[in-house]
């Protein structure tokens, strides 16, 4: 049992790290405005990809907006930053994506009746 957990704690790890960065109040402010942009279950990969640009460019722009630092730009080189974003991308895909789940069930369109 311990092999099978220890083959998939990275995969876990990834799922807990972005679920846990997107789960913040920026996270929440932009999956919900994404899961208003969403139209159908087939644009939530794209809708998430644009989430998760709008994030980083939010991070990389907020020091500067609030103290009036210089911006500093992500470090691409860097592999620790890309598995982060993705890991943030996940969490977008899941937070977002249950967001739209309780969007189209809870919040049925008014149909007018003549």
């Amino acid at each position: 049992m311990d092999t099978i957990l220890n083959f998939f704690a990275p995969g876990l790890d990834l799922l807990r790290s972005g679920f846990n960065q997107v789960n913040a109040v920026l996270g929440l402010i932009i999956a919900l405005i994404a899961s208003f942009q969403l139209s159908a279950w087939k644009k939530l990969w794209e809708i998430a990809l644009a989430a998760l640009v709008f994030h980083i460019v939010a991070l990389t722009l907020a020091p500067a907006i609030d103290h009036g630092a210089s911006i500093r730009l992500p470090a691409l080189l860097n592999l620790t930053t890309w598995h982060n974003w993705l890991a943030i991308y996940v969490g977008y895909i899941i937070l977002i994506a249950v967001f739209f789940f309780l969007r189209t069930r809870l919040l049925k369109p008014v149909t007018a009746s003549h």
